[in-house]
C-alpha cells in the first residue's frame, strides 16, 4: 500500500476537463535548451535573465513570482558553494463552495479560498543534482520552517516574502543534499546512474482564462435537503449524507528556464453516501459520486432523484444477499471493475520512479519489450483526452507540474511493454519526460497516471453476451458450480515496495454468482478481490467490445490527483476473493428519534 495508500474513494462519474488557452506559445519562449556535450555536465549560467512575457504583464501573481525568481536565479549563492542551477515556483489557489445535508437539514454551507506555494531548488547540474537525495535528512536545529501559505490578495511584496523564505530554505537543503551525495559517491555505486537527474525542456508560455466559481446556491440547498431526506426515508438506512462541492484550482508555474504557466481546473462534484446493516450485523455502504467540468454538467434534478433511488435499492438488495465464502475461479470484471484492476495491478507499477531504487519491487522494470499481457490487449495513458464517447474524463490536463506538455504514452502494445510514465527524471534507457509529473497542492510531483485506456483488439473482442457465455463454459470446464460477475469495485490499494508483498486488493461491491448451467445471477456480499500482479495478468482470456469509464481520485506519494480509466469487460480464467474486513456489530439500540421520516 502506498503511503498514503491508493485512493480510498474511487468513484465512477463524470469528470473535469481542461480550459482553453488564451495565450499561445511565443517564439521567444520556444527555443529548446542546448543539450549537454556527451560526457559533460550541462550547466546553464545562473545569471541568465528571464525574458518578460505577456502573462507577467497582466497577471499580478505571476509578475510577483517572476520578479522574485529572477532575483534568486541571478544572486542566490553561499560564498564558496555552488549556486542553484534550476528554480521553479508553483503556486496553487483553491476556491471551494460546499453544501451538505442529512435527514433533510443542511449541516454545511461554506465557502473558502486559499493559496499555497511550492519551491523547487536544485544544486548540481542536469546530469546529477541534489534531488537524488531520497531521504532529505537535513539539520533542523534552530531552523524555522516557513509557511507555504500565500496571501490571498495580489500584493507583490507579500507574495515575494513567502517565496523568498521558502527559496532560502530549499537552497540550503538542496546544497546540503548535493554535498552529501558527492561524499556518498566515493563509496556507493548506486549513485552512478546512466540516466540524468533532470532533463531539459523548451520553456512554454500558456495561460487559461480564470472564470468565476459559480453555484446556483438556492437550487443546491433545495436538492441537498430533498435528497438527504429521500435517503433517510428508508428506516433501514441508519446514517447518510448528501454533499455538493464545487472547486476551482488555479495554478501558476514559473521556472528559471523561462516557463510561464497559468492553468485552471474546475471540478463540480455531487456525493451521496448511505449506511445500513445486514441481519448478521455486517456494515454495508453504497454511494453515488459524480463529477463534471461545469455546474451544468451535473445531472438534472430528476436524474439525481433516480440515482438516490437506485442507491437505496442497492442497499436493500445487499442486505438480503448471502455472504460468499472465499473463492477462486473464473470471473468477469465489468468495465468499472476492470479499470480499477488495471490501475492497481499495472498502472502504478509502470510509474517511472518505481523503476529506480532498491526500495521498489520493480515488477516490470526488466520486462521492457517483452510480453506482459495477452496479445489482444493494449494500454496507453493520454491526459490530452477530454472525453470518451461524450463522457468527460477526470484525468485530463494540458501541462504537468514540471511545465511539460501532457502526452499520449503507449505503455503496452499488443501485450508487449513499451514504455513507462515519466517525469523530467526519466527511466534508465529513456531520454525525456512524457508529461506525467503530478502532485496535489505543494507535494513534490512524481510520475502519475492521468487517463488510463485499456483497449482490446477489434478482431479478438467479443460482445457482452458472448463474454458471459464464455464465463459459463469456463466454469463448467473447471467443474465449478458458478462463475462470478463483478460489476463494481469502489476502490483499491496496492503495494509496490520491495519490503512488502507484491499484491493488490479491490473493494468489490456488486458481486454476482452466475450459475454455470443456467446463467442465473445472484447478488452476494462480503468479499474483496485480491491477488499478485504477474499471476493475475496472465489469467485474462477475453475482453468485450463495449467499454465503460471509471472516474475518481488516486492517492499516492504526491497526494490525491484526479484520474480516469476507460476499459472493456474482461474475462479471467481465475481470480481470488477473500472475506472482506467488514465490521459485524449491533446497530443502534433505540429507534431513531423521529417516529417517521418523509421528504419535505
Amino acid at each position: 500500500m502506498h503511503k498514503p495508500p491508493f485512493a480510498s474513494k474511487l468513484t465512477r462519474s463524470l469528470a473535469a476537463g481542461a480550459v482553453a488557452a488564451s495565450f499561445a506559445l511565443t517564439p521567444a519562449c520556444a527555443t529548446p535548451a542546448q543539450a549537454a556535450p556527451k560526457g559533460k555536465a550541462s550547466r546553464p549560467a545562473a545569471a541568465r535573465p528571464l525574458a518578460p512575457t505577456p502573462l507577467d504583464q497582466v497577471d499580478p501573481v505571476m509578475a510577483a513570482a517572476v520578479a522574485e525568481l529572477a532575483r534568486n536565479a541571478t544572486t542566490l549563492r553561499l560564498p564558496e558553494y555552488d549556486a542553484p542551477y534550476y528554480l521553479a515556483y508553483s503556486m496553487k489557489q483553491l476556491e471551494q463552495k460546499v453544501i451538505g445535508g442529512k435527514l433533510g437539514a443542511l449541516i454545511i454551507d461554506d465557502e473558502s479560498k486559499k493559496r499555497e506555494a511550492a519551491v523547487d531548488v536544485r544544486v548540481g547540474d542536469y546530469r546529477f543534482d541534489s534531488s537524488e537525495d531520497a531521504e532529505g535528512d537535513w539539520p533542523d536545529e534552530g531552523m524555522l520552517e516557513p509557511s507555504t501559505s500565500l496571501p490571498l490578495e495580489d500584493r507583490a511584496e507579500a507574495i515575494r516574502h513567502t517565496l523568498w523564505l521558502l527559496t532560502d530554505l530549499r537552497y540550503k537543503q538542496a546544497l546540503s543534499s548535493y554535498l552529501k551525495l558527492k561524499g556518498q559517491r566515493v563509496y556507493s555505486t548506486k549513485l552512478d546512474k546512466k540516466r540524468p537527474s533532470f532533463t531539459q525542456v523548451p520553456p512554454v508560455l500558456h495561460a487559461d482564462p480564470v472564470p468565476p466559481l459559480t453555484m446556483d446556491r438556492a437550487r443546491w440547498q433545495r436538492m441537498v435537503r430533498e435528497l438527504s431526506a429521500q435517503l433517510a426515508a428508508d428506516p433501514e438506512v441508519f446514517d447518510s449524507e448528501v454533499q455538493v462541492s464545487f472547486h476551482l484550482e488555479t495554478r501558476w508555474l514559473a521556472t528559471s528556464e523561462g516557463a510561464r504557466l497559468r492553468t485552471v481546473q474546475p471540478i463540480y462534484a455531487f456525493h451521496a453516501t448511505a449506511y445500513t446493516r445486514a441481519p448478521d450485523g455486517m456494515l454495508l455502504d453504497q454511494s453515488v459520486n459524480l463529477y463534471a467540468p461545469t455546474e451544468a454538467g451535473l445531472p438534472p434534478d430528476d436524474a439525481l432523484r433516480e440515482r438516490i433511488g437506485r442507491l437505496v435499492a442497492d442497499l436493500a438488495a445487499l442486505r438480503a444477499a448471502p455472504v460468499l465464502d472465499p473463492y477462486t475461479g473464473p470471473a468477469i470484471l465489468e468495465p468499472a471493475a476492470t479499470g480499477v484492476f488495471f490501475h492497481e495491478v499495472l498502472g502504478h507499477r509502470l510509474e517511472g520512479h518505481r523503476q529506480d531504487g532498491n526500495e521498489e519491487g520493480q515488477t516490470f522494470t526488466a520486462h521492457l519489450n517483452h510480453g506482459i499481457l495477452p496479445p489482444f490487449l493494449s494500454i496507453y495513458d493520454d491526459p490530452t483526452l477530454t472525453a470518451h464517447e461524450g463522457t468527460p474524463l477526470n484525468g485530463t490536463y494540458l501541462y504537468d507540474d514540471e511545465a511539460v506538455a501532457a502526452q499520449r504514452v503507449a505503455l503496452v502494445e499488443g501485450g508487449v511493454l513499451k514504455s513507462f510514465l515519466m517525469t523530467r527524471r526519466p527511466v534508465e534507457g529513456f531520454s525525456a519526460s512524457n508529461g506525467h509529473a503530478r502532485g496535489q497542492g505543494t507535494a513534490r510531483p512524481v510520475a502519475r497516471m492521468g487517463n488510463l485506456i485499456v483497449q482490446a483488439d477489434a478482431a479478438a473482442a467479443v460482445d457482452n453476451a458472448r463474454l458471459k457465455q464464455m464465463l459459463l463454459e469456463e466454469a463448467r470446464r473447471q467443474g465449478k458450480p458458478f462463475g462470478l460477475l463483478i460489476r463494481d469495485i469502489t476502490g483499491g490499494s496496492t503495494n509496490t515496495s520491495s519490503y512488502g508483498f507484491q499484491a493488490f486488493k479491490g473493494q468489490a461491491r456488486m458481486v454476482y454468482k452466475v450459475d454455470a448451467q443456467t446463467g442465473e445471477e445472484t447478488l452476494v456480499r462480503g468479499v474483496e478481490l485480491v491477488g499478485t500482479p504477474l499471476i493475475s495478468l496472465g489469467k485474462i482470456v477475453a475482453a468485450s467490445r463495449e467499454t465503460g469509464i471509471f472516474n475518481g481520485y488516486c492517492g499516492a506519494e504526491s497526494g490525491m490527483v484526479p484520474v480516469s480509466t476507460v476499459a472493456p469487460s474482461t474475462l479471467f480464467s481465475e481470480i481470488e476473493l477473500q472475506r472482506s474486513m467488514r465490521v459485524h456489530s449491533k446497530g443502534p439500540i433505540l429507534a431513531p428519534p423521529l417516529p417517521s421520516r418523509s421528504t419535505p
